[in-house]
């Protein structure tokens, strides 16, 4: 099969399309025929040597998410057969013609989502959905504060939380992608570069603050989320984008008996116990570059592997799957399992 690989660590110019070996599956692993695979940040980060390195047995190419056809089944695999088509999440693999798949990380896909657009699910619905709901038991009535709204994570955080029955606010650098935000449902956007959020929260909650943050920047904005949640209020880290070190006034955590986790890491602290214009074949590596500098707003990029195409040269489209609140029937888990259901 075709895949992408890295020569060594660097620009876009180290990604290569080499001919490598088929994957073999385990018996608890599918086979996936590979139609699209979404470019995440964690991928450029790979690509230039900065990612943490997979597990043990991951595949050692790049690619998180993805959406195919099951080619083959392990032994102990009951739930899929042959011919179904569906979306994953990876331990890698997913920018190659096949990849190798544990069951449990296999997900239907929702009606209404076409087999490339669903490539863009797993990652942003799994960790939002993990830690949002699941951890951060965010509920009907409650207040949500993502940042990064136009981001992958922030467009699904902003219809899952809406749809749920939260009040949403958003954080975003400029009003182009406020109004993206807002189509999406967000109740109150915030441009960052020329207003002070905790400001804009506090007058839009009377003082109260919200009660559940959703953030990516780390360090930079520790102190002010802390300033603007409300009373049990739970602060969710999953990413250090502006920074890991940083000094903050925790006399707060107590007063408020505010929680701030941070995913990833693992790291505790309990104080008590939409569809985008479609663009033709371009250079997979130019892309991640615009990714990581924050262009790519409200966008996920299916990568389409074509074997007529010279080495680092792949068809994407860029979409944005758009779950809308009117098409939204229900999210429901089941043993640990998120199921979407939309209504055609």
């Amino acid at each position: 099969m075709k895949t992408i690989v890295i020569s060594a660590p660097g620009g876009p110019e180290v990604l290569h399309l080499l001919e490598v070996e088929d994957p073999e599956i385990q018996d608890d692993e599918v086979l996936i025929k590979v139609a699209a695979a979404a470019l995440n940040r964690a991928d450029t980060f790979r690509r230039k040597g900065l990612h943490t390195p997979p597990p043990a047995g991951s595949s050692p190419y790049l690619g998180i998410e993805c959406s195919g056809t099951i080619l083959a089944v392990g032994k102990k695999v009951s739930r899929w057969k042959i011919g179904d088509q569906v979306c994953a999440l990876l331990n890698g693999g997913g920018y190659s013609e096949k990849v190798a798949v544990p069951a449990g990380q296999v997900l239907p896909i929702p009606p209404g989502v076409s087999l490339e657009d669903a490539a863009s699910l797993p990652e942003v619905a799994c960790t939002v959905w993990s830690t949002v709901f699941m951890i951060g038991r965010l509920s009907p009535a409650e207040t949500f504060l993502v940042h990064g709204g136009s981001s992958g994570i922030g467009t699904f955080a902003i219809q899952i939380a809406k749809y749920r029955g939260a009040r949403v606010f958003v954080t975003a650098g400029n009003d182009e992608k406020l109004a993206a935000c807002k189509n999406l449902g967000a109740d109150v956007g915030i441009n960052y570069k020329t207003e002070d959020f905790v400001a804009r929260v506090k007058e839009e909650t009377d003082g109260k603050g919200v009660d559940v943050i959703l953030d990516h920047i780390g360090a930079d904005y520790l102190q002010r989320n802390l300033d603007i949640l409300n009373v049990d209020g739970r602060l969710l880290l999953i990413s250090m984008m502006g920074g890991a070190v940083t000094e903050v006034n925790i006399s707060c955590l107590l007063a408020r008996r505010l929680t701030v986790q941070v995913i990833e890491g693992q790291l505790k602290i309990f104080p008590i116990p939409m569809a985008a214009p479609v663009h033709d074949s371009t250079k997979l590596g130019s892309s991640g570059c615009s990714l990581v500098q924050g262009k790519q707003s409200a966008q996920a990029l299916s990568v389409i592997l074509d074997s007529q195409v010279e080495p680092a040269i792949l068809k994407f489209k860029t979409r944005m799957t758009q779950v809308n609140s009117g098409q939204l029937s229900s999210y429901q888990k089941e043993n640990n399992e998120f199921t979407m259901t939309l209504r055609a």
